[in-house]
């Protein structure tokens, strides 16, 4: 059995799409020449004003691990320092944006990233950071624009293969015929299906769908052009609709599930496509189901999704070198590590692999994905047309997938141009 015995819980901004707020506010004046360097260096000096911090919590766990790690920072650099809980972390931050009274230091998400560095709230200081290349290159990608390095990445979670022990032992399988290919992945989907039970589930959208895009070489943008309607994904696309129409595979929507890790834990399907914030549901509402996490099959090439967040600093916060080198505290190896422990993320920095993969051994599949995750398009104005992606991949059973993919080609090409 390798079920965890450790609560994974991430921010639904991380393991589902979250909505796009509209933020107010301006950037900063940063003028040129001698005057812009001399407000940059201002900008990276800590001062005694205090830091303020605005989250979106996962829960108790999460909220105290940062609190108590911003509390340690305080106390050893003297300077004064709080961690708001928010409800709604995008409209606050939006309201503090709009008033020109932002919190120093932000989660920011990689759906808003864009949108508030367009609108010059945020500061950008990845470069800055004494640990700047220990960032996964993937993790780094999400948060640049134009060059700029913008903020580190907080902590991330990719997709990968989950497994119901029972139901594959049942099926006669072992550990010998975990799926490497798609074909493998089609042989154990069919065997493991029996009755109402489905060899495999996953959501209905591109966020989980797209997994076999970016293993058939594929990907919504390749080198900052849209390259949805390419012929690889075309391919990929009709795999999922002939493995739906076969019988073994199933949205789990269609399972009356609301989300994949409901229907693997309802066993409504004995192999599910998703993050590793499973493992806190299943723990907390499916304790009874035993499972094995994987890597995803390859297609042409190995390929999953990732999802981040990054400590974003605001451009018009009080005290933006305190910012910074409170980040910097929050961003070592030892501290993400805690974090780890305290409320199931994993590490963003690339030295903390080895340890956080002896602690957590069942795990390994995410963090291994680090190295070949593709990102979904982030760009002001992609929420939308994720949203009516998605929208279209909900008929797969009864649409084209060229149609749908054209569709979304037009789409993205219309905000990668803007």
């Amino acid at each position: 059995m390798t079920k965890t015995t450790r609560t994974t819980a991430l921010l639904a901004a991380v393991c589902l799409p979250m909505a796009l707020t509209a933020c107010g506010g301006g950037g900063f004046d940063s003028g040129s020449g001698a005057s812009a360097s001399s407000s940059a260096e201002a900008k990276q000096t800590p001062t005694a004003k205090e830091v303020t911090v605005l989250i979106g919590s996962s829960g108790d766990a999460e909220t105290k691990a940062v609190t108590e790690a911003v509390a340690a920072w305080s106390k050893q650099k003297g300077i004064p320092a709080k961690v708001q809980v928010a409800a709604d972390l995008p409209q606050q931050a939006a309201q503090g944006f709009a008033a020109d009274s932002p919190a120093d230091v932000v989660y920011t998400a990689t759906d808003v990233f864009a949108s508030w560095v367009k609108a010059g709230n945020l500061y950008a200081y990845g470069d800055q950071l004494s640990n700047a290349d220990d960032y996964y290159d993937g993790l780094k990608q999400a948060f640049t624009s134009e060059g700029k390095f913008y903020c580190a990445p907080k902590d991330f979670s990719t997709l990968q293969l989950v497994i119901n022990d029972k139901l594959w032992k049942e099926a006669g399988l072992t550990e010998a015929d975990h799926p490497k290919t798609w074909e493998d992945l089609a042989t154990v989907g069919k065997k493991l299906t029996k009755g109402k039970v489905k060899g495999l589930t996953f959501g209905p959208e591109i966020q989980r769908v797209g997994v076999f895009l970016a293993q058939n070489g594929g990907g919504l943008e390749t080198d900052g052009k849209a390259t949805a309607n390419s012929e690889a994904n075309v391919e990929a696309l009709t795999w999922v609709k002939q493995a739906m129409a076969d019988g073994w595979a199933a949205y789990s929507s269609d399972l009356g599930s609301g989300w994949g890790g409901e229907a693997f834990g309802k066993q409504q399907a004995a192999m599910v496509i998703e993050g590793n914030w499973i493992t806190g549901a299943l723990e907390g509402d499916f304790s009874d189901v035993d499972y094995t996490v994987v890597e995803l099959p390859e297609g042409k090439t190995k390929g999953t999704l990732q999802y981040t967040n990054c400590w974003g600093v605001t451009a018009k916060g009080d005290n933006i070198g305190g910012a910074v080198d409170l980040v910097e505290h929050l961003t070592t190896t030892e501290q993400q590590l805690a974090f780890a422990k305290a409320f199931g993320v994993m590490p963003s920095r690339k030295s903390a692999k080895e340890q956080w993969t002896k602690d957590n051994p069942a795990m390994v599949p995410f963090i291994n994905g680090a190295d070949y995750a593709q990102n979904l398009p982030a760009e002001v104005g992609a929420l939308d047309v994720i949203k009516d992606m998605n929208a279209q991949l909900g008929q797969l059973k009864t649409k084209e997938p060229k149609a749908i993919l054209d569709g979304a080609q037009s789409n993205l090409e219309a905000i990668v141009a803007g």
